[in-house]
């Protein structure tokens, strides 16, 4: 994975689904199923939703605006307190959902038996030495059915699963290359960025060469410990993010530019990155999900665009850095200096 350039904006990284999902009458839902989407979310497929079946409740967390003031009746109150902090206690503090349930339910329309295991994902906790489980096919089938999809056919679940997987492995993967730069802090980061993003890809590389010589003689990484984790994430697709939003406005502006679909999910992952000074600093990273459409055999395309969230300064110059290190390498002619440093230490060894 990485980013690239070109004359039109796109995300950052192109990602082919493991295997294309079944085709059937219904289509699944194209976001995240374990999010549930906004009425105003923007998704390339839009899922059919049983219409007599309840609509999903309102969010459970209320903000400062909704909350009763001191003059207003407060007969209501005590219940409608109960009622929210109930809600609230079902809900995950490390990725905001209820407990999803592994058993299926007596009156699921499910034809098949869906698979009861879960994955366990390449991904770090943040709070235990673990890494983080992905959903069992019942477990994504029984939270679909809660939200209100209940044409999706269970045939295509384990399907649906895999991309799900995929498409977080992919973004974990682009969050660790942010990382491997910019954790050891501003100036290492210029360093690797100002060679553009062949010398991202050269450090990429060169650690991948490194960690196969060391499993091959059964060594230990001495950078496992700082590596980062994820300490919980969210599931927003009803908000996009501001650089979505600018993204969307210019294509009504310029369609033959930056006219394209506008994600159709997003998503925010905190993460704990562990400084050169031994702390520890949590970085905010969003993801914006775009379809790509489908390929010939079948598999659908998907691009992420991932980067830190501008919560800070120094999230800023990290972002800048990235994406202006290899506009400033390629302008100032930094690869035909490149390959010129390389020819001459040839005829050196040469000679």
């Amino acid at each position: 994975m990485g980013w690239f350039w070109a004359d039109q904006p796109r995300p950052s990284a192109s990602l082919v689904a493991p295997h294309p999902l079944p085709r059937s009458d219904a289509t699944p839902p194209a976001g995240c199923p374990m999010h549930k989407p906004g009425a105003n979310a923007p998704m390339p497929f839009l899922p059919h939703r049983d219409q007599s079946s309840p609509s999903p409740s309102s969010c459970p967390v209320k903000s400062r605006e909704q909350q009763p003031s001191p003059d207003t009746p407060q007969s209501s109150e005590p219940q409608q307190t109960s009622r929210s902090s109930l809600a609230l206690s079902k809900l995950n503090p490390l990725n905001y959902m209820p407990s999803l349930s592994n058993i299926r339910p007596a009156d699921s329309p499910q034809e098949v038996s869906l698979p009861l295991d879960r994955e366990i994902s390449s991904i770090p906790r943040g709070d235990s030495d673990s890494n983080w489980e992905y959903p069992s096919p019942q477990q994504m089938y029984n939270a679909m059915l809660r939200k209100g999809y209940t044409d999706t056919p269970a045939d295509a679940v384990e399907s649906m699963v895999a991309v799900h997987n995929f498409l977080n492995e992919g973004a974990w993967n682009e969050i660790e290359e942010w990382e491997q730069v910019f954790s050891k802090g501003l100036m290492h980061g210029w360093q690797v960025c100002s060679r553009g993003e062949q010398g991202i890809a050269m450090e990429r590389a060169k650690r991948e060469m490194l960690a196969e010589r060391r499993k091959a003689l059964g060594l230990s990484d001495p950078d496992d410990e700082s590596r980062p984790k994820l300490i919980r994430f969210m599931g927003r697709p009803g908000e996009p993010t501001p650089k979505a939003r600018i993204l969307s406005a210019l294509g009504y502006v310029m369609p033959e530019k930056f006219g394209g679909e506008p994600p159709f999910d997003r998503h925010d992952w905190y993460v704990s990155r562990k400084m050169p000074d031994g702390s520890v600093k949590q970085v905010r990273y969003v993801i914006d999900y775009y379809s790509g459409g489908v390929q010939e055999t079948g598999e659908p395309v998907f691009y992420l665009d991932i980067r830190p969230a501008l919560d800070t300064p120094t999230a800023a110059v990290e972002r800048a850095m990235r994406w202006g290190g290899d506009l400033w390498h390629r302008a100032s002619g930094g690869a035909a200096r490149e390959a010129e440093a390389r020819s001459k230490g040839s005829d050196g060894n040469a000679s």
